[in-house]
């Protein structure tokens, strides 16, 4: 799940709107990214994005 957030994340989606796409709440939009950054290092959205696509994690075309 955290994968699928940071796709919508990197497209510039904000919580809110992730939590739409998915059918989840906002606030689980953000605990999962939250999660995704703690296990990438990033200390923002930006920076867990450029670090998932840095390591081929996010779909061709992201970024």
């Amino acid at each position: 799940r955290e994968l699928a957030v940071l796709e919508l994340v990197a497209a510039g989606m904000t919580n809110r709107e992730v939590g739409a796409r998915l059918y989840i709440s906002q606030k689980t939009a953000s605990v999962h990214l939250s999660r995704a950054m703690a296990k990438l290092g990033a200390a923002n959205r930006t920076e867990v994005v450029s670090i998932a696509h840095e390591r081929g994690l996010l779909s061709a075309g992201r970024g």
